[in-house]
């Protein structure tokens, strides 16, 4: 079984915005089909970050053995971050593998996610 991390940071944010802004990603995430969905304390803000910026939300989601979970749970993160005003910093890991997105535009957030999933699909038999 997979486990995805999704950290959320803002320049300037309370622990409580971001906490709040987890919390309405964690609601979308458990509509999908994965088997977990669980808030993590003490999230790491993302490497390089500038300025002062919280703790941010920390999601740990559980995506089972299924290639198209993980586009869908990418896909509500998408559509989360668009209904955003801010558009806050996001960092996913995953088997050691991190994307750190920032000051991006949503065709730029999803063609990352897009490599992303790439990366991390099983290799088709030649």
């Amino acid at each position: 079984m997979s486990s995805l991390q999704i950290s959320i940071a803002e320049e300037g944010a309370e622990a409580e915005r971001l906490e709040g802004l987890a919390g309405v990603l964690r609601q979308d995430l458990l509509q999908l089909e994965v088997d977990d969905v669980t808030t993590l304390r003490g999230g790491v803000p993302p490497p390089g970050a500038r300025g002062v910026v919280s703790e941010a939300g920390t999601l740990l989601v559980s995506l089972g053995t299924s290639v198209t979970a993980l586009k869908d749970v990418l896909s509500a993160v998408v559509d989360w971050w668009r209904r955003s005003r801010s558009h806050p910093t996001i960092r996913l890991e995953l088997d050691g593998d991190v994307l750190e997105i920032s000051e991006a535009s949503t065709t730029q957030l999803e063609r990352s996610f897009d490599l992303f999933v790439s990366r991390h699909a099983p290799r088709e038999a030649a």
